[in-house]
């Protein structure tokens, strides 16, 4: 018997959005983990608001959606809030009840500006890895560094000369202007990003385009691909060399034994090598003998834990990738260092809870 296609609206429903959510669904337990970290993180929130005044949004409900917003590429707060509004599975994990209204894309951002004073992103970090560690799921022997480039939120024309010099504009072209760069040199130390100052102009190969861009670093332990340490520095030609030994540095004290530390052959120079093995760090660096001498030698690539972590560190770059294909990171959506590193940080928290439930999965 055929149905009929009725369109009268019903008032009210009976089937909360808990039900509504599959048992099995992937975000079940992802809201697990997140659960457990925010409630530690608790005392933090406490000290970023006042105790009297109208009360702002939750600071866990911030964190939700801005979680959300990562995993399924959502790339504005206003197609967030869009989203909130009609998805019952977002507003399930978000803490929304059916009938509550959704905020105001606004004031979603000015609240989220509470969180990058508060250095949140590093508190979430920390807490993700406590709970890797609780689950044994986090090694402290074996690691790989790198860094990768994260394109500014900033156009070529507004890299412009800080003395504000430079060729004029076309007359009558006002709006998007023409500008010809033929025949000027552009150089960090006399021009400058009126968009977003702090992004410098680089490129990692010879022949590529330059960009204005940052460069985003990741320490990831071997054992599971989990990131353990991040950073995000302007983009300078040692930027990748000195951020690997600052992370290195910290992870060697922290395991007070010697550990391995995998690279590619940019990391291949005689000093960097020296310095990691004066930490007490064991540089599994991939050989560079394009028209020169290694600086790794046999002592280190006879054994057998160096082809191993020659293999092992490729998987950094399934960090990467998740981190610029779905977690926007290709080319930021914020500017300056602090707050474009702010989102380097919590986007890596939320990698490492993506490969937690993975690997969850796979043990069941």
């Amino acid at each position: 018997m055929r149905g009929e296609d009725e369109n009268t609206g019903k008032m009210f429903s009976y089937v909360s959005a808990e039900r509504r959510i599959p048992v099995d669904h992937p975000l079940r337990a992802m809201r697990a983990m997140v659960d457990g970290v925010l409630k530690e993180m608790s005392p933090c929130f406490d000290g970023l608001y006042a105790r009297v005044g109208r009360p702002s949004i939750a600071p866990e409900k911030l964190l939700r959606g801005l979680l959300i917003q990562i995993l399924y590429s959502i790339r504005s707060e206003r197609l967030l809030m869009e989203q909130l509004d009609y998805n019952l599975l977002f507003r399930w994990f978000v803490g929304l009840e059916m009938d509550d209204p959704v905020w105001d894309a606004t004031v979603f951002t000015k609240n989220r500006e509470r969180l990058l004073v508060g250095d949140v992103a590093e508190a979430f970090f920390e807490k993700v890895l406590s709970e890797a560690k609780r689950r044994g799921v986090l090694s402290d022997e074996h690691f790989t560094v790198d860094g990768t480039q994260v394109e500014a939120w900033a156009g070529q024309k507004s890299f412009q000369r800080k003395d504000g010099g430079g060729k004029e504009p076309p007359a009558g072209d006002r709006r998007n202007r023409s500008v010809n760069f033929r025949g000027e040199t552009r150089r960090n130390d006399t021009h400058q990003s009126t968009t977003d100052p702090e992004a410098r102009l680089y490129t990692k190969l010879k022949g590529n385009a330059a960009k204005l861009c940052y460069i985003g670093h990741v320490l990831m332990e071997n054992r599971h691909g989990l990131v353990v340490d991040t950073a995000l520095t302007p983009a300078t030609g040692y930027a990748e060399r000195d951020a690997a030994y600052a992370m290195l540095s910290k992870a060697a004290r922290r395991r007070g034994k010697r550990i391995t530390a995998g690279a590619d052959r940019g990391y291949d120079t005689r000093d960097f090598v020296l310095r990691l093995r004066d930490l007490g760090v064991t540089p599994h660096v991939a050989q560079n003998t394009s028209g020169r001498s290694s600086r790794i030698d046999e002592r280190t690539t006879r054994h057998r834990g160096y082809e191993l972590s020659q293999r092992r560190r490729k998987r950094i770059e399934e960090v990467f990738g998740w981190m610029k294909t779905i977690g926007l990171m290709r080319k930021t959506r914020h500017r300056g260092a602090r707050r474009v590193g702010w989102m380097f940080t919590f986007t890596a928290a939320i990698y490492n809870l993506v490969r937690m439930r993975n690997l969850a999965a796979l043990a069941t």
